[in-house]
């Protein structure tokens, strides 16, 4: 049985990261001793920071909030400021960021008051670590360096070695990998000239980390040998103790590939020092961490093929999770168990197991975004690994059977797999859940029309597989493409097909036709398919796949093509035609420093004259002015023709208005309200919108944009093309669309093949780049 080929390396950095961030405030996360212990609110302090201290955060929290209520009823301010940061430092324990920020946010209005600086610097701080542990690094860079300034003004060795600590992880996040290192030597530095051991040897181990990116593993290991002396000099032996123990295992574990003449010494000391904070986790009763020492420990024992030990670690490690009910280590143990089962040939058990850790990391996906001592930028996505190898797991159960319904059932079961991931990868991108209260009102469909087939490739490592819905059932072809050779030609592709004046695209044209679409030809003539419903997988979406070519015609001219993010993340129903009237919106004139678009004039009088519509152009077009339209009127459509710009971050996607620029959280704000209307928004269309080259989180804010607005399909363009040409093909879009008898993927399919049959209009670039999402119907 052959294991998800997968480093497990990352899986078990991921972790430790989080570990590393707790380890750095718990010195800091205890009540001061001006508490009068005999009172209620005192009571409660000392409760909540016992709780604390053994991981009991839930518990924690309650304490620390009750103290807050009890010390505003008696008005003792800053009293109530300390429990306010404290509770948060539990919420954001639990992954309750947004409730952290709250408390905090409370804590600085009342501290601001005071009118000192001591009091509000290290609530500065506080912000700022909880906005880099939500990934938020413009708002966290703020707040730590106004943290920063004012400890440098007060000359708080405390307040600076826990700020440079926090600063340092914020240069790794942002790839500054040498600043990031200055910034945890001085933390070191002032750490321990105020006698703060614990904060001084996390501050090392992050600068070990930092040394290793550098390509220093020498002096990482240097680094991470004093860390370890530091730590171990600590007395008592502490829950920071044990935490920090384990971020030093496991950055001594990163260590073996870099320094392989000292393999057996150094796996030796990783195994020793996982031991220790074992030993202490288990004194201690402090089963959260006792779960992360017994789980990394499995893991150590799993990459030296010791997999009976392995396994035995492993259990434990889960069971320690379980009786705390702390999900974000009970997942991990879950997959880990999973995999080191699927290592051992029990591929059923393995695949109940990979199961159990989908569901647990599904309610607190938000959190795992949190940012670490390890991450980089665009390394935001640490689960999707899980739910890929519990579909590999799942496609090769299927392959070891000739039973028939056993075989669909794993199949969709591998497929609801993937479905799960796209919801959450979306959800993640936009920042809320505006994609699972879709999804809530959704079902999966398998039931399609006799002429339409859903095509769902998975890009494994070593290979592709195309899952493909047709009306007779669901089929499997494995294409042997490994996901780097398949990614490589995808971004040639898009590269070239841009390029008006060449042809240099159809060599990569054919070759995408070769691995995605020929191997489907047998079974989409045979049952007569004329609609290709495409779910793409990474960098698949940021593709025109009406351009791939067979050698003698363009995709577009067999099939009419719709993608979607996903099944459960569309609504089945046709167009609603009588009820299509539209809003239309855009610019004309140059504003900004944006070319002019003289030719949207053009594309809204075709709409004026199929439809009923309002419009709004040029300076009519102001962010106020829509959402007074949006609100007042009973719109099915709405069609905005302006520059706009999907990006990786969806904070910086936006499209242009006359008066500034409206965001995609805007947009959502606007037209929102079609979610709760009896029927939505029909159609959204975006014209001359564009997205980065190779940027595949862009591209997932474009195919999810019509989730983000509320509407059931949306049409967009991946670059900007020629004015002209755009007008011509949205006018016949939209007239194609007034037929009852043509669906939108038919509609712009005949769009597309008219410019394609014009002499001036015929390369890809001008017709290809116009992707229909979701409802195809």
């Amino acid at each position: 049985m052959s294991v998800p080929n997968r480093p497990v390396t990352h899986f078990v950095l991921r972790g430790i990261c989080r570990l590393l961030l707790i380890a750095a405030l718990l010195f800091i996360a205890t009540p001061s001793e001006s508490h009068d212990l005999s009172s209620p609110a005192g009571s409660s302090m000392k409760e909540g920071g016992l709780a604390f201290e053994r991981g009991a955060f839930s518990s924690a929290l309650s304490h620390w909030k009750q103290a807050a209520e009890l010390y505003k009823s008696s008005g003792n301010t800053p009293a109530q400021v300390e429990a306010l940061v404290l509770s948060s430092q539990a919420s954001l324990g639990l992954g309750q960021s947004k409730q952290a920020l709250q408390s905090l946010e409370l804590a600085l209005g009342l501290a601001q008051k005071s009118d000192d600086p001591l009091v509000e610097a290290p609530i500065l701080w506080h912000l700022g670590r909880a906005y880099l542990t939500m990934r938020q690094l413009p708002q966290a860079s703020e707040f730590l360096q106004q943290a920063s300034t004012l400890a440098h003004k007060q000359n708080s060795s405390p307040l600076l070695a826990t700020t440079l600590n926090d600063l340092g992880i914020l240069f790794v996040l942002q790839q500054q990998d040498e600043k990031a290192l200055d910034a945890f030597q001085e933390s070191v530095t002032h750490a321990e000239r105020a006698g703060l051991s614990l904060l001084a040897a996390t501050a090392r181990t992050n600068a070990a980390r930092a040394w290793l990116r550098l390509k220093q593993a020498t002096n990482s290991r240097l680094t991470l040998d004093a860390a370890l002396e530091q730590l171990q000099a600590v007395s008592p032996p502490s829950r920071q103790t044990a935490l920090g123990l384990i971020g030093i295992a496991v950055t001594y574990q990163r260590l073996l590939s870099h320094l392989p003449q000292e393999h057996d010494a150094l796996l030796l000391r990783t195994a020793g020092v996982l031991q220790e904070a074992t030993t202490i986790a288990e004194r201690l009763g402090d089963k959260r961490t006792l779960s992360y020492a017994l789980g990394y420990l499995g893991h150590l024992y799993e990459t030296s093929f010791r997999m009976d030990e392995a396994l035995q670690l492993t259990r434990r490690a889960l069971f320690a999770a379980q009786s705390v009910d702390a999900p974000e280590s009970l997942y991990r143990w879950q997959w880990q168990l999973g995999r080191q089962l699927a290592a051992v040939g029990q591929l059923d058990q393995a695949i109940a197991s990979y199961r159990q850790a989908t569901l647990t990391v599904q309610p607190i996906r938000a959190e795992l975004t949190q940012a670490s001592s390890d991450g980089v930028v665009g390394e935001q996505d640490t689960v999707k690994p899980l739910f890929f190898e519990l579909a590999d797991l799942l496609l090769q159960r299927a392959s070891l059977t000739d039973e028939i319904h056993a075989i669909d059932g794993d199949l969709r079961a591998a497929r609801d797999a993937i479905e799960a991931y796209k919801t959450a990868e979306l959800r993640d991108y936009f920042k809320d859940e505006c994609v699972d209260a879709v999804r809530s009102r959704l079902t999966t469909f398998d039931r399609l029309s006799a002429d339409t087939a859903v095509v769902y490739p998975i890009m494994f490592n070593s290979r592709l597989e195309l899952l493909m819905s047709l009306p007779s059932g669901l089929k499997r072809i494995s294409v042997p493409v490994a996901a780097d050779q398949l990614t490589q030609e995808i971004r040639a592709f898009r590269r070239l097909v841009e390029k008006r004046t060449t042809r240099e695209y159809l060599p990569h044209a054919q070759q995408l036709y070769d691995w995605l679409i020929r191997p489907l030809e047998t079974d989409l003539s045979h049952q007569n398919i004329s609609t290709l419903v495409i779910v793409p997988d990474s960098a698949l979406r940021t593709i025109p796949l009406a351009a791939l070519h067979d050698g003698t015609s363009f995709l577009v001219s067999k099939f009419a093509l719709a993608m979607t993010p996903g099944l459960t993340l569309t609504d089945p129903r046709p167009l609603n035609r009588e009820k299509l009237r539209f809003l239309t919106a855009g610019l004309t004139t140059a504003v900004q420093g944006f070319p002019a678009l003289p030719y949207v004039a053009n594309e809204v009088e075709s709409i004026q004259q199929l439809y009923k519509s309002d419009q709004l152009l040029n300076n009519a077009f102001q962010t106020s002015r829509l959402e007074r339209e949006l609100r007042e009127g009973r719109y099915g459509g709405l069609h905005i023709a302006t520059h706009g710009k999907f990006s990786t971050d969806v904070n910086d996607s936006y499209l242009l208005t006359f008066d500034g620029k409206l965001t995609m959280q805007t947009l959502d704000q606007l037209i929102g309200l079609f979610r709760f209307r009896q029927e939505p928004l029909e159609l959204l269309t975006l014209s001359a919108c564009q997205t980065g080259v190779g940027d595949d989180r862009a591209a997932l804010g474009l195919a999810g944009v019509a989730l983000k607005a509320g509407a059931r399909s949306a049409l967009a363009t991946l670059w900007f093309i020629n004015d002209e040409a755009s007008a011509s093909l949205i006018s016949e879009f939209y007239r194609q669309l007034r037929d009852p008898s043509v669906s939108k993927a038919v509609a712009l399919q005949r769009a597309q093949q008219k410019l394609l049959n014009d002499r001036i209009y015929g390369h890809p670039a001008y017709w290809s780049p116009f992707l229909l999402m979701n409802n195809w119907l």
